[in-house]
């Protein structure tokens, strides 16, 4: 008798191990199913239902709900289906800064505390006095969108609340906490700006004895990926999961991204350029930054993962190009290099790789639509060279490639004109999403030996892009007149990265 073609099917699925990827964002939630190879079997997301308070505050049981929605819909997919009794870890990732106060059965006492909520500066000052003077070690540049000052603002704000508090968790560690009913657990990376010491593995003594908190409010912490149980049976059942799921830690949404990325053996970085350009990496070493524009999260290996965000991206790009982007790309190939220096930032002032609350972007004036986005698109290039070379001066350690996602990494022009001002190959990766790199780290321990062996067998390149041997001498002399520009102006000192 033949055999049915859908069982032989279900049989080969199950010979692997998938791995089931969560990321919570600020706008919705999405699930991502990789076997070991990286190949992705199936997505799903749910988008929250938003109001004008949801940069300030969100339910957490709204993420929750979101999240199983989200892997229903991912196991109604037949691929996902087949392949669901093999599925062996599941980890979480979302936003860092963001925090839940919680009673002693874990239920909220009040609406997350959204990164994005600007309502603690007085608090994070606070915050930030207290760690110089009492610690002085570790993160100590707290803002409003910090976990910690978050938890005093809290405390100061609803003391009645605060009688009855229990523990406080990340977003990451309550989508972790439903999973397995096991609670009271982070990773290094939330744990990072809610003041967790990553070099000494403690909560520092200044944040029970000078800061509104308590010792027993602050969770466990774990290197990301660690797996701390199993999926609880009644979910297995609810969802169609397999009851020896692993749950591990979590990890935040950048730190996420940066693995999927396949930036995570010492010196290997990437840059994604999406609203804003974000660069993180790996050294063997803590990389210190006095003037605040690094910081370094612990890497579940024990190296280090430093990172910094500019103010300058492709925001610029959507808000003024976004009908014609196909025509300009196509154009812009034609028309490197320009010769021109122009600096697209659309805010006021700059964070990384320079401090300048001064700066104002800049551009010759009257240029026709295409030689101005191509200007522009070499001014962010800039930018990134100026911040590698930050890098290597501060942490002594050599860049050794460079991997790239977000928007602007889908346009050839602006990939060619990046990797001939940097000298240097740029690698695409496949698959960056917060998802998958989630589900990367549910793999890394539960399947992998390491993070690194994980990312090693999940991540594949798309696409290398090399440096133009015409362009590099061009972007050479382009490079030297946007730093003059810069010290010009007074954004930089005549010491480059000082």
């Amino acid at each position: 008798m033949e055999k049915d073609p859908f069982i032989v099917t279900t049989d080969l699925y199950n010979m692997n191990p998938y791995f089931l990827g969560i990321d919570i964002g600020t706008q919705g939630a999405r699930v991502a199913l990789a076997d070991s190879a990286g190949e992705i079997i199936g997505s799903a997301g749910r988008v929250f239902e938003l109001n004008e308070k949801s940069r300030e505050e969100q339910s957490p049981e709204g993420w929750w709900d979101a999240c199983v929605d989200s892997i229903r819909l991912l196991l109604q997919q037949e691929k996902a289906r087949v392949a669901a009794p093999g599925i062996k870890a599941v980890a979480v990732t979302s936003t860092s800064g963001t925090v839940i106060p919680v009673d002693d059965s874990y239920r909220p006492l009040h609406d997350a505390l959204m990164y994005s909520d600007k309502r603690s500066v007085l608090q994070a000052q606070k915050c930030t006095a207290a760690a110089l003077k009492h610690h002085n070690k570790g993160y100590t540049a707290f803002n409003s969108s910090s976990g910690l000052a978050k938890m005093v603002w809290f405390v100061e704000t609803f003391p009645e609340k605060a009688d009855r508090l229990h523990r406080w968790l990340h977003a990451a560690d309550y989508i972790t906490g439903r999973l397995s009913g096991i609670w009271g657990i982070t990773d290094y990376t939330n744990a990072f700006k809610s003041g967790y010491d990553i070099s000494d593995y403690c909560w520092p003594e200044y944040l029970y004895n000078h800061l509104p908190l308590r010792k027993e409010w602050l969770p466990k912490v774990l290197p990301s990926g660690a797996v701390v149980g199993t999926i609880s049976p009644e979910l297995a059942a609810m969802l169609g999961l397999p009851a020896s799921t692993e749950v591990t830690t979590g990890i935040t949404d950048g730190c996420a991204s940066q693995i999927a990325s396949g930036a995570i053996n010492p010196g290997e970085w990437n840059t994604t350029i999406g609203t804003t350009m974000v660069i993180k990496g790996v050294t063997h070493n803590e990389v210190p930054d006095p003037s605040g524009r690094l910081y370094s999260h612990r890497h579940p290996a024990g190296y280090w993962m430093p990172g910094g965000a500019s103010n300058t991206g492709a925001d610029w790009v959507t808000g003024e190009y976004g009908d014609e982007l196909d025509s300009l790309n196509r154009a812009a190939a034609t028309l490197i290099p320009t010769g021109l220096t122009a600096y697209p930032l659309r805010q006021e002032g700059e964070r990384f790789p320079f401090m300048a609350p001064q700066a104002r972007g800049f551009e010759p004036v009257g240029l026709p639509k295409a030689l101005r986005y191509t200007a522009n698109m070499e001014g962010v290039a800039y930018i990134e060279r100026y911040a590698y070379e930050l890098i290597e001066e501060l942490s002594g350690e050599k860049v050794k490639a460079i991997f790239t996602a977000g928007g602007a990494s889908n346009s050839d022009a602006w990939l060619t004109i990046r990797s001939s001002v940097l000298n240097r190959p740029i690698y695409k990766m496949q698959h960056v999403s917060g998802a998958m790199g989630a589900a990367i780290l549910a793999a890394s321990t539960s399947w992998f030996d390491s993070v690194i062996e994980a990312v090693k067998q999940m991540v594949k390149v798309d696409k290398t892009v090399v440096p133009g041997s015409h362009l590099v001498g061009a972007y050479e002399q382009g490079y030297r007149e946007f730093v003059s520009a810069l010290r010009n102006k007074g954004y930089i000192k005549k010491e480059n990265y000082a």
